[in-house]
């Protein structure tokens, strides 16, 4: 079933030109200083994306709302829910970390650029490559590197938090400097549209996910007003507290998906922990990113 397209008469077009051509030239101008820093291996390299994640926020007509605080300690995996190719400029204005992704991003045009210059860790995610991938991400944590990663393995409709894929969790379960590494799950959800909560009907003008066209999601996405989306970092736990990457990947799923249902329902208080649903409910989309994939 192809995915519900937000209605594309919505929004102002001078607007929606104003911020792609504003968004435009400050990417561009950054671009080749980040080169540098990278090449340099500057510390700097870390902290230019997370301010212009920041920035972009305020072009693009993002408001972020935060509940808790990012854990900063390394080495740490940062995992959340993922509906959006938003959700990579949202967490990247947060956390000063690199996104993990799937290997066709590095190929993308344009974006396959930008996620290269925020040192991506890209991955294909087949069964046979999972040791050699699992080894590129520890290598990048006891370097210091946060990493962020959306192991639900695509895109959802943003009205609930699809089943997480252990298989992404291996890292969680080595250890770093002998400390174990900790994970902290994040939630984050668009919640409102120039003040008005987003329903189901309205989240799809945020989310990104099934069959939906990029360049008219893109597009339709510029023209609206400021989008609300609330950010929720939860408690930061590791394997061995669970025993098994599994029973980790089970907790951090069913943590960020009582953060979403509490987001979408407008509900502040803390809730029970969902159903988890089969993955046959999940949603057929990609993730795109400036610098991560789904």
């Amino acid at each position: 079933m192809r995915a519900r397209e937000p209605d594309g008469s919505m929004g102002s077009p001078l607007l929606g030109i104003a911020r792609l051509t504003v968004y435009g030239v400050f990417t561009v101008l950054l671009m080749p200083v980040q080169a540098l820093l990278v090449w340099l291996r500057s510390p700097l390299r870390h902290r230019l994306p997370r301010a212009y994640h920041a920035a972009c926020t305020r072009i693009l007509g993002l408001r972020v709302a935060v509940t808790g605080r990012p854990a900063l300690s390394r080495p740490t995996l940062v995992v959340s829910n993922h509906s959006s190719y938003l959700d990579i400029i949202v967490l990247g204005s947060l956390v000063p970390g690199s996104f993990v992704a799937k290997t066709e991003v590095g190929g993308w045009p344009f974006f396959g650029l930008l996620a290269k210059l925020q040192q991506t860790v890209f991955v294909d995610r087949k069964a046979r490559n999972a040791g050699t991938h699992r080894d590129d991400m520890r290598s990048r944590l006891e370097d210091g590197d946060i990493l962020i990663l959306f192991p639900e393995g695509t895109s959802s409709d943003g009205n609930r938090t699809l089943p997480f894929k252990t298989a992404l969790f291996s890292v969680a379960a080595l250890r770093v400097d002998d400390r174990p590494i900790k994970v902290q799950p994040v939630s984050i959800t668009a919640v409102k549209l120039d003040g008005i909560p987003l329903g189901r009907a309205l989240r799809p003008f945020y989310a990104w996910y099934g069959d939906m066209e990029l360049v008219g999601h893109v597009w339709q996405m510029v023209k609206l007003g400021r989008v609300t989306v609330q950010v929720e970092f939860h408690e930061p736990v590791d394997v061995e507290a669970f025993g098994s990457r599994k029973a980790l990947a089970d907790h951090c799923w069913r943590v960020v998906a009582a953060g979403v249902d509490r987001a979408v329902s407008g509900r502040g208080a803390a809730a029970p922990a969902p159903r988890r649903p089969a993955a046959s409910e999940g949603a057929g989309g990609s993730a795109v990113a400036g610098a991560a994939a789904g």
